[in-house]
């Protein structure tokens, strides 16, 4: 059996989480009685399982890209600033 990242695990909510260990124990167990043909059903019920929380994991990630762009934003704009101000006292 295939285990998912531990970012992912961690973004299952209590339910998927219970779900997806009842999951891996009953997968485990077939492949420890060679019924790889029945921890195949398993496993693809895991891939299924997990797919909300690789969904929160990408959110998660295009909001982090999002502050990340909005705080380079925010320095260049603070920057330009910076010489403008220096361009007039210049003057």
């Amino acid at each position: 059996m295939r285990h998912c990242s531990v970012q992912v695990r961690g973004l299952l909510t209590r339910e998927e989480l219970d779900r997806y260990n009842a999951l891996m124990e009953v997968g485990s167990y077939l492949e420890s009685q060679s019924r790889h043909d029945l921890s195949a059903v398993v496993q693809a019920e895991v891939d299924l399982l997990i797919v909300p929380a690789i969904e929160r994991l990408k959110d998660k990630g295009r909001e982090r890209d999002r502050m990340t762009q909005e705080f380079l934003e925010e320095q260049r704009r603070a920057e330009w600033e910076r010489q403008m101000r220096a361009m007039q006292e210049d003057e």
